[in-house]
């Protein structure tokens, strides 16, 4: 196939015209297709409907570290979804904490307690963001007015070789954000070497903190799923148990607004977290740790579960990426990698051309996430990177959606070809 940078400006233009033909049909549908958010859909959500009868009036509410899940107590969460998560991550018990639904807020208040009792009081404060990454990530940073400080991702997870270099020159850098499996949003796993490195750092801030959000840790969506070298094993072997703070939750395993959310990490920054924590709660809600305890039974039940979320999402991957290999290989105006899990597919259009894509895709009546989410304080250096959200539409509301977007990464690229 013809790249479109080689073609001649009439051949563009008849092209140009042709596609705006095709646009100007979807725009006349009156569409409304969202893939901004990565949201498990309603098929997804009914995966785990019978969760609903794990807990009935004649339950034991008890557990070997609880006499009664409905009162109040137990700030580091039962032990049995305390042993969940260990399971998951690869740790012992002792370094779990389960909290409430949300792993990001455990991330927000992580950040804050590193603020109250160990940053707050040494100046302006920087963060290294590997970028494209979550834009959550991102905001949270900005709201403790932490700059930011982009790095590039390689196809083994982020360049280690500029990591290296800025941690051990500036002790103003006090942390990273790392999505380590199917990160947000390449879909990228960090490599054995690339773990490897991070666990061996020698920052010049000796409470510099890796904020390792493992959230798609057991989310494969393909038959050849990624392998993720177990950071905390790496640490011990450098001496560097205190460097790293883990999170993860059932959010995308059962429901996101009802989930339960974990951190691991080391016994001295489960003390130093706990100072807080006594502070704001007196325990999470351990009825509905139970309930998932009783649901999964334990982590070979719960990877069981995650078998019947992939026979929903790898078709949608599936399609996804089919459809840009049909429909922009070989234009030389678009580039992506299949996933072999998370959330997310991630396209670089042309430069200088995502936030039109996204333009356009709305007007048809397709929303993506904006342009520069990606990337701190919003922006793309390049403009060309988006993040298409896969899980959430009925698949045939997603077919519709792919086909109208790549109609829009094309158009884009004609309108600059041509200017």
């Amino acid at each position: 196939m013809q790249t479109y940078a080689s073609m001649e400006k009439t051949a563009l233009l008849h092209e140009l015209a042709k596609l705006e033909g095709y646009y100007e049909n979807y725009k006349a549908q009156g569409l409304s297709l969202n893939m901004a958010r990565g949201k498990p859909g309603s098929a997804q959500l009914d995966i785990s409907n019978d969760m609903f009868n794990s807990l009935t009036p004649d339950t034991d509410f008890k557990t070997a570290d609880c006499p009664d899940c409905r009162n109040y107590g137990g700030l580091e969460g039962i032990v049995e979804a305390r042993q969940l998560f260990a399971d998951m991550l690869g740790v012992e018990v002792k370094n779990v904490m389960v909290g409430g639904n949300s792993s990001l807020n455990m991330m927000f208040d992580t950040i804050a307690c590193m603020m109250e009792q160990a940053w707050g009081n040494q100046g302006k404060l920087k963060f290294l963001c590997p970028a494209p990454g979550y834009d959550r990530h991102f905001g949270i940073t900005q709201y403790f007015n932490i700059e930011m400080i982009t790095v590039p991702m390689t196809s083994t997870g982020p360049d280690m070789d500029i990591v290296e270099k800025l941690v051990s020159e500036d002790a103003s850098i006090k942390g990273i954000w790392c999505v380590p499996k199917y990160s947000n949003p390449q879909g990228i796993t960090y490599s054995d070497e690339t773990v490897k490195r991070f666990a061996a750092l020698k920052p010049a801030a000796k409470d510099f903190r890796i904020m390792w959000d493992n959230a798609y840790i057991v989310h494969d969506v393909s038959d050849t799923p990624d392998t993720l070298l177990n950071i905390f094993d790496e640490l011990k072997k450098n001496g560097n148990e205190d460097m790293a703070f883990e999170f993860c939750s059932t959010s995308k395993i059962t429901f996101p607004g009802a989930g339960v959310a974990a951190l691991a990490a080391s016994e001295n920054n489960i003390a130093l977290l706990k100072k807080r924590y006594t502070f704001q709660t007196i325990g999470y809600d351990k009825l509905n740790m139970l309930r998932h305890v009783k649901y999964f039974g334990d982590f070979k039940g719960l990877l069981a579960h995650m078998q019947k979320h992939k026979a929903v999402l790898q078709p949608r991957f599936d399609m996804v990426t089919d459809t840009l290999e049909r429909e922009l290989a070989g234009l030389g105006i678009a580039e992506w990698a299949k996933p072999n899990g998370g959330y997310f597919v991630s396209v670089d259009v042309m430069e200088g051309c995502a936030k039109r894509v996204v333009e356009l895709c709305k007007n048809a009546g397709v929303v993506l996430t904006g342009a520069g989410a990606t990337y701190p304080y919003g922006k793309d250096p390049k403009d060309s990177n988006i993040r298409v959200a896969p899980t959430y539409p009925p698949i045939e509301e997603l077919e519709a959606a792919m086909n109208i977007f790549c109609i829009c990464v094309k158009i884009a690229a004609l309108e600059k070809l041509t200017k």
